[in-house]
């Protein structure tokens, strides 16, 4: 349990969200955007693409209206920086019905609701972005609205919605709207309105090369499954080989199942962190990546010039990050990138 309880806290969580009571798709476009940041072990691969570290996708709450949108912010942590937030809606295709076009566009504005009961009255909401929209075709459209959530987040109670309207090129108003984007209720989850965030939470890893982590204590190791001590109580000859092996680096995998995390994390199913294991015997070569200090120390050890001081240690001199895409506690999908995680070379330190 307290195995667990660390590793909880290396990606930043104080309990496992549970998973969903149901079945849920994750969002098409929360599932592209790991694929394109990560490889299918969730080691990141593009690692200039994500602003921030966190991704948080929120699907509309109204159920309702059609063009009045609400996203319920709570899961956001209060630490977090807001960097960028987007409304996406699918445009649906023009029904055939709605007669000859005499434009091939109409203004679509986005406006913060500021007065629940009276939108359109004076003060009753504020412009947050307007564009242009073509009638034909479908697909997804994106409209920033930063400042708007960053307003909910730092107070909860005057996140009073979204309001949308659709206006002919003069702003005159169209009834019916030749143009409709897919509402909460009445069309396919995958078309579903959604907020994207775009956040940090300031858990930045160490830079390396560094010799140990210092996030973790010694006392209190992590061992989730497949993460064992190594016995010691083979024979001395194995053990002596182990220490005559030069410092390389070694799978340790990492299975979500069987730690009992499969049923909250979408991707990866597990990774491998890789660790480093060797001896860091006199003369270090290149192929051991020393550091200055690793050299000297193993000169001083070697000489026995000092006495308590041991050969240098064999340890990650590279790390990757790695990426989750997760359910949280409200069922929304979050991705969300851990610093450190996977040992991508070895060396003496």
């Amino acid at each position: 349990a307290e195995a667990l309880k660390r590793l909880l806290e290396v990606f930043g969580m104080e309990d496992p969200p549970a998973p969903p009571a149901h079945f849920k798709q994750p969002p098409q476009y929360m599932v592209d955007l790991f694929n394109t940041v990560a490889n299918a072990d969730g080691v990141t691969k593009n690692p200039d693409i994500l602003e921030g570290n966190t991704v948080r996708s929120f699907l509309d709450k109204t159920h309702g209206e059609k063009m009045r949108f609400l996203f319920v912010l709570s899961s956001v942590a209060k630490n977090e920086k807001i960097l960028t937030a987007e409304l996406h809606l699918f445009r649906l295709w023009p029904r055939a019905t709605d007669g000859p076009k005499r434009h091939h566009f109409c203004q679509v504005s986005v406006y913060q609701v500021l007065e629940q009961s009276e939108p359109d009255g004076p003060g009753g909401k504020k412009l947050l972005a307007a564009r242009l929209v073509p009638l034909q075709g479908s697909g997804w459209e994106v409209f920033a609205i930063t400042q708007a959530v960053r307003d909910w987040t730092e107070d909860e109670s005057s996140n009073r919605g979204l309001l949308v309207t659709v206006q002919g090129l003069g702003g005159s108003t169209l009834d019916p709207p030749p143009l409709q984007f897919a509402s909460g209720r009445d069309h396919h989850e995958s078309k579903k309105p959604m907020l994207v965030l775009f956040t940090d939470d300031g858990r930045r890893g160490a830079s390396l090369p560094m010799a140990g982590f210092p996030d973790l204590p010694p006392q209190a190791p992590l061992l989730p499954a497949k993460m064992s001590v190594p016995k010691l109580t083979g024979p001395r000859s194995t053990r002596s080989l182990d220490r005559l092996q030069p410092c390389q680096r070694h799978p340790l995998s990492v299975d979500f199942e069987e730690i009992g995390w499969s049923g909250w994390i979408i991707s990866p199913r597990g990774y491998n962190a890789y660790h480093c294991k060797g001896s860091c015997p006199f003369p270090l070569g290149e192929n051991m990546r020393p550091t200055n200090h690793a050299t000297v120390q193993s000169i001083i050890n070697a000489l026995k010039l000092s006495e308590g001081v041991s050969s240098p240690c064999c340890v990650p001199d590279k790390l990757y990050s790695i990426n989750l895409l997760y359910f949280d506690d409200d069922e929304n999908v979050v991705l969300k990138q851990y610093d450190d995680m996977v040992a991508g070379s070895c060396g003496c330190h």
